[in-house]
């Protein structure tokens, strides 16, 4: 059985890299497929027993496939229309989970209970934002009112289907608020009609995302301004975004990250210690003992303490994977039968998988799984006794080697001290700060928070020393597919049970198990060794990244990177250099920028700037800022971008055509007008890269530049603006392809739809990073090739606009 589980749940990975979902008919014939199948295991024949098997196989994988596909069918089924997209919608509906309240707005889920606005059709969970009157930051006259889970509404809203940002080792927004079920998202409209309703819905859901609410509060009033207040919000309740940005970087680079959340480790820990405890108790009992055997009574309220802590933690998949295996152990107990670990394991991942098939999506469910796997693998069915601290190391030493493939497919970097990082914020955080701050979590027992603060306190400060190290952190290019794959069936086989042959001495060793062990660590090399592709001499490969309504252009030459412009800024904790540049140059292998050019002010140019000064080395920021930007401060080698500069990378040409000296000592002039324009020029094409100039700007530039505008790709001035794209202007660049760099359903209705016409007109061919998502160009071979990361990463869940 435990096959047929592990087969079924490939088949549900199957599905979800599918870029459309099957028809529904096709499961029919899983019927007779798993009734022959039946018939040939039944046979006499071994033959036909085995053809039988690998049939049965397929059934389950062909179970797993038209399940996934059901629940999407489901799922997708409950869709906002494009017609009441931007709209005005009144709705009644519930805050479903925990807030989240940053500088801008409350954002909460919403379910849905009653469409006030006449034919208006709305998903039954949604995602609001609330900002307050003017859209800027919280001011105590502006800010919208408090709002708790479990409280009815009726609210103005204007909403949007789920569409995300689309870029190469890029997260995919849509394919997470599928599975979470938020199939729209908007904000609350300024209006009288919003008040809150009733007194608190008492829904079992409402009330542990109220009692989560309530925990949270309870810990910021008791550690008023204490620093890592955030990290024991997370620890009791699962609320990771209280953790501030520069304490997640502090635990991803020394590994102890998995210790900020909710892990099965926590979960284990606590379910433990009520377990011990409850056998104590009720072995002192002669009543109790004579009608229900202490076991069976301490591992039931193991369970229900475990799957309390995991529903107050927000059920995140580690925390699901502990409960489902703690609820098949206590099922097995309370039945009187034996179970192995191995099936333990196989049917708690076969309970995650059918209620959640998006779970195989998720790093947290290869890492939490595999952990379990491995420790399974280097500790049971082992011959003879080992010392608990040798085994505790061996697990460790295990852990650590088996997640470093996934680690860098997944995030491109590894913490080199994790192992002692670990060993020392383990026993710290798991058995003194999370037991001290569940006690905390009690009433009249909040002063547990106190000396759990002070711990905490005493681990970061070593986990400080351990981040500043030099070589903390191991950061490279993604590796491709196959070298992942090799890379963990050479730690399979290097985790195995040692046998004759070189083991780790220097000469052979005589015991039962697999030989020469050590052949695992060959598997490895590729992974390091297989170095990403890049550009020949002469060769440009420009990326226009998709960041919403903004600008970021990567430009690739055989041994240069330039970035051009740094994407929005979004909160005080996320930006397009965090969550989009930085990714993207490190699974690209861009180890360092030679330089990175921020055209003007206006933050959808350079809100992410900050971030990859501080992630990436770069070499020299050329911008049209204010000696005294931030970003100015922060760079270390910095100049004016000024009309006349140029420079030639590995046959490639840079030109800066703008702003010219007169325009900087034009104080009336906008930020806008002194946006920097670069081109690029190879020979095979060229491209434009104009920011947000404006019609007076391009007409400057015609009469000063004009023999050097004409370009083969543009990156549409200003997103498309109606103030820019002249007729004079697009006359004399005439592009072969225009890009327009746009949000999804943006504010200003960019691309204006005369300027689309306009080039269009021209015979321009369009693309726009809204539906196409990032745009990757490779000017080479005389030719320029287009890729689009949409067309690149089909999934079944991407949004079509209409």
């Amino acid at each position: 059985m435990r096959t047929h589980i592990l087969v079924f749940a490939v088949g549900i990975g199957l599905l979800q890299q599918q870029p459309m979902l099957p028809e529904s008919a096709w499961a029919w014939a899983l019927l007779p497929g798993a009734a022959f199948a039946f018939l040939l295991l039944r046979a006499r024949s071994n033959g036909l027993i085995t053809i039988g098997k690998v049939l049965f196989a397929v059934v389950f994988l062909a179970a797993g496939f038209f399940w996934a596909a059901a629940f999407a069918q489901w799922r997708l089924a409950d869709v906002l229309p494009h017609e009441w997209e931007g709209r005005d919608i009144q709705l009644i509906g519930v805050v479903a989970e925990l807030p989240q309240v940053n500088e801008r707005n409350v954002r909460f889920a919403f379910d849905v209970e009653q469409v006030q606005t006449e034919d208006a059709i709305v998903p039954a969970r949604i995602s609001l934002a609330w900002y307050d009157a003017r859209g800027k930051r919280f001011k105590a006259e502006a800010a919208p009112p408090q709002i708790r889970a479990g409280e009815r509404w009726r609210i103005t809203t204007r909403l949007k289907r789920p569409h995300g940002s689309v870029n190469p080792h890029g997260f995919d927004f849509e394919q997470w608020a599928l599975e979470r079920n938020i199939r729209a998202s908007g904000y609350v409209r300024e209006s009288d009609g919003n008040v809150r309703l009733d007194e608190m819905v008492n829904r079992p859901a409402y009330q542990v995302e109220r009692l989560r609410q309530e925990v949270r509060e309870h810990f910021i009033q008791a550690l008023p301004g204490h620093v890592y207040t955030g990290v024991l919000v997370a620890l009791a309740v699962g609320d990771q975004r209280a953790i501030p940005r520069e304490q997640w970087q502090i635990f991803t680079r020394t590994g102890i990250n998995h210790l900020m959340s909710i892990s099965g480790l926590h979960v284990t820990m606590v379910s433990g210690l009520i377990f011990a405890l409850v056998y104590w108790l009720w072995r002192r009992s002669h009543y109790l003992t004579l009608r229900l055997p202490a076991r069976k009574a301490a591992v039931a309220a193991g369970l229900m303490v475990a799957l309390g802590y995991a529903l107050l933690a927000g059920f995140a998949i580690p925390a699901q994977r502990t409960v489902y295996m703690l609820a098949v152990v206590a099922i097995a107990l309370w039945l009187g039968r034996t179970t192995s670990v191995t099936a333990v394991l196989s049917w708690a991942l076969l309970a995650v998988v059918v209620l959640d098939p998006w779970a195989v999506l998720s790093p947290g469910f290869w890492l939490s799984f595999g952990a379990i796997a491995i420790i399974m693998l280097v500790s049971a069915g082992r011959i003879g006794r080992t010392h608990w601290l040798i085994g505790w190391a061996r697990v460790q030493w295990a852990i650590t080697l088996s997640l470093i493939p996934p680690l860098l497919a997944m995030f491109q970097q590894v913490s080199m001290v994790s192992p002692i990082a670990n060993a020392i914020a383990i026993p710290l955080v798991s058995l003194l700060v999370v037991p001290l701050t569940l006690l905390g979590t009690l009433p009249l027992l909040d002063f547990m928070l106190m000396p759990a603060h002070w711990l905490l306190s005493v681990c970061m400060e070593v986990m400080q020393w351990m981040s500043d190290l030099p070589e903390a952190v191991w950061s490279q290019h993604a590796p491709p597919a196959w070298t992942v794959a090799a890379a963990m069936a050479g730690i399979f086989w290097l985790m195995l049970p040692g046998g004759l042959g070189l083991g780790w001495g220097l000469g052979p060793r005589l015991t039962t198990g697999f030989p020469a062990r050590w052949l695992g660590l060959v598997a490895l090399l590729p992974m390091f060794l297989a170095l990403p592709p890049k550009p020949a001499s002469g060769e440009l490969w420009l990326t226009v990244l998709d960041v919403g309504q903004g600008l970021a252009v990567v430009a690739r030459t055989e041994n240069h990177a330039l970035l051009y412009d740094t994407g929005p800024d979004f909160s005080a904790e996320a930006d397009s250099g965090s969550r989009t540049i930085v990714p993207f140059l490190r699974a690209e292998g861009v180890k360092h920028l030679d330089a990175m050019v921020v055209t003007h002010a206006d933050s959808d140019h350079s809100g992410g700037a900050l971030s990859v000064l501080e992630a990436v080395p770069v070499g020299w920021v050329i911008s049209s800022l204010d000696e005294n930007h931030p970003i100015q401060l922060a760079a270390s080698n910095k100049q004016q971008c000024r009309a006349g500069q140029s420079w030639r990378w590995d046959g490639v040409r840079f030109d800066m055509l703008h702003p010219s000296e007169q325009n900087y000592n034009n104080p009336r002039l906008k930020t806008n007008a002194l946006s920097c324009v670069l081109k690029i020029t190879t020979t095979h094409g060229s491209v434009l890269l104009p920011a947000d100039i404006d019609k007076k700007s391009e007409y400057k530039l015609l009469a000063d530049k004009g023999d050097a505008l004409a370009s083969t790709v543009l990156v549409a001035p200003h997103h498309g603006s109606k103030t820019s794209s002249t007729s004079e202007f697009v006359s004399r660049v005439n592009p072969r392809l225009v890009i327009f760099t746009v949000g999804y359903r943006n504010r200003f209705g960019h691309p204006k739809k005369e300027v689309v016409e306009r080039y269009q007109a021209f015979g321009s061919r369009l693309l726009r990073s809204d539906t196409d998502g990032a745009v990757v160009l490779r000017f080479a071979d005389e030719r320029i090739a287009v890729e689009t990361a949409r067309v690149l990463r089909q999934r079944y869940w991407q949004d079509v606009p209409g």
